[in-house]
């Protein structure tokens, strides 16, 4: 190994791009991919709510956006409380969010 060689354990340097800003995050080499691709599926669901059309700061965005990923973590893990739902309780869900965007425009 010559000096300017980074041990296989060292930690990088990952620089990902959320809603037009990047952001240099360090990771053990090993969960480079995964980090990526975390970053790539929050900058989707942050843009998709900014794309709805309400003017939301980039706070708000990613507070909507973690509680929407949170939702469906817990969903998946099956924890008690919530379950999957139906296709009347999405339609209840999207028009309660839509509700929640509007209420929170108007700060």
């Amino acid at each position: 190994m010559n000096s300017t060689s980074k041990p296989a354990d060292e930690p990088l340097s990952v620089t990902v791009r959320i809603m037009g800003k990047e952001y240099s995050v360090m990771c053990p080499p090993d969960e480079h991919e995964a980090l990526v691709k975390s970053a790539d599926y929050l900058n989707e669901r942050m843009t998709s709510i900014r794309k709805r059309g309400k003017a939301l700061g980039t706070e708000k965005i990613a507070v909507m956006a973690a509680l929407n990923i949170a939702r469906e973590l817990l969903e998946h893990k099956g924890v008690e409380g919530v379950a999957s739902a139906s296709p009347e309780s999405v339609q209840r869900l999207r028009q309660m969010s839509l509700d929640i965007d509007s209420t929170l425009s108007l700060d």
